[in-house]
């Protein structure tokens, strides 16, 4: 790929001065040029490209190094917007809209025939999110209103939530990057399929099931959610390809607290001993029995919202410092701690240690 300048600009998202409209607009003209736009949204930065412009996807694709068939979710500014890019709007959907639009809530419906396949990676199905940060709803006014925008990663590494990811993997190889600070939430979008019955969830997020139910009734899970993927083309983005991974090898366990904090500590020491940087992410509560290398703090284990925004930075830490072989300790699997824990998972390929009640190994599950 050819080597350009990638301008930066930076907003506050509380308020968007003069100098920041500016470079907004011209994020905007980027993007309807053709050109490929990095932005803050409450979950994570994107990668935006005209959604409606085949060429805009398929570069897309290329600065991220991503499947094909990986599709990419059209960002919208506007409710009514949704109309123009897909076939119908069924009443379901304006009732989930009015509870978690704008907001962190992707929808999966029958596109309309002007969105390319390049941008539904092949698919009759289209994914639409409204997002709430305000610099990121007037990039996408700015750059005609359909912005087709993955995270602003290299395919499989964490996702950024600070522009310096950004840069990291995309700095020479799009044309601009928003810088918005930190983001909000930290893990990508609760992702649902409603072009079926009951609405399924293809990948989970902010927006719980539990907090669907209430509005929608009866909700289904994908079976992919919490296992590995199956061979079968993904619906969503995050389905089928190892996401989120850092450099090294990390490894789940999965226990009670003291017999964890044992079986990490002594595969971490074996590690060491044979020339592996060790690192472990653990929550406050135990994280002054690990030795390691290099040990991240999640913070408290009943603060998942916090352990959610800190994931994928302290995973991209691990890389920066050069750290070969990691261990992380499970999290409970309802509410966002499920989205936690489908991060991990994939970030980790399904390698999984589970321990029973005496601290033995039971099971280990390597992909």
């Amino acid at each position: 790929m050819i080597k350009m300048r990638t301008e930066i600009i930076r907003v506050n998202q509380n308020h968007i001065g003069s100098a920041a409209e500016e470079g907004l607009r011209r994020g905007g003209e980027i993007l309807k040029a053709g050109g490929l736009v990095a932005f803050p949204t409450e979950t994570v930065y994107g990668l935006g490209g005209d959604a409606l412009n085949p060429e805009s996807s398929r570069k897309i694709y290329a600065a991220k190094g991503r499947p094909s068939d990986n599709p990419l979710i059209v960002h919208i500014c506007r409710f009514q917007d949704i109309r123009h890019i897909v076939r119908a709007v069924p009443e379901n959907v304006d009732r989930i809209a009015d509870a978690f639009w704008p907001g962190p809530l992707t929808m999966i419906l029958q596109k309309a025939e002007r969105v390319p396949y390049e941008t539904t990676g092949g698919l009759d199905t289209v994914a639409v999110r409204f997002p709430s940060h305000p610099a990121a709803r007037k990039l996408i006014e700015y750059g005609g209103g359909f912005i087709a925008a993955p995270s602003a990663n290299s395919s499989g590494r964490p996702s950024p939530t600070v522009a310096r990811h950004v840069l990291e993997d995309m700095d020479g190889r799009i044309e601009m990057v928003v810088d918005g600070g930190e983001v909000g939430i930290g893990l990508e979008s609760t992702i649902i399929d409603m072009t079926v019955t009951p609405p399924k969830i293809l990948r989970p997020g902010y927006v719980t099931r539990e907090m669907l139910e209430h509005v929608l009734g009866e909700i289904d899970m994908d079976v992919t959610i919490m296992r590995d993927d199956s061979g079968q083309t993904p619906k969503a983005p995050g389905m089928k390809y190892r996401h989120y991974a850092p450099a090294g090898r990390l490894t789940i366990v999965e226990g009670e607290p003291g017999q964890v904090t044992a079986y990490i500590n002594e595969r971490a020491a074996k590690d060491k001993a044979a020339g592996e940087k060790t690192g472990i992410l653990g929550t406050r509560e135990q994280i002054g029995q690990y030795q390691a290398d290099v040990i991240k703090c999640m913070g408290n284990r009943e603060d998942e919202e916090r352990i959610a925004r800190n994931l994928f930075s302290a995973l991209r830490s691990f890389d920066e410092e050069r750290v070969t072989r990691i261990y992380s300790e499970s999290f409970p699997t309802q509410g966002l701690g499920q989205a936690i824990m489908n991060r991990l998972l994939k970030a980790a390929g399904h390698r999984v240690v589970r321990l029973d009640e005496a601290g033995e190994r039971s099971m280990e599950q390597e992909q």
